[in-house]
């Protein structure tokens, strides 16, 4: 069985010429809670996502997986 893919996280961070270590630096969070995420092992609360996006200053709809034509 696959992996929902449930977030863009490690889309956007390449996208915005980030890496996970400087994510996981400014959130205070460990560089293997990060890769958890952008591999969609784990997702992070609501919260820290919309920390993320303004972190990354994206949209929050631009870090999650749309449910359209699905």
């Amino acid at each position: 069985m696959s992996k929902l893919k449930l977030n863009r996280i490690k889309v956007v961070l390449v996208e915005n010429n980030r890496s996970s270590k400087e994510l996981a630096n400014h959130l205070g969070k460990t560089v293997a809670t990060v890769s958890r995420w952008c591999t969609n092992e784990y997702q992070p609360s609501i919260e820290t996502l919309y920390e993320v996006s303004k972190y990354l200053k994206v949209d929050i709809r631009e870090l999650l997986v749309s449910t359209i034509n699905k």
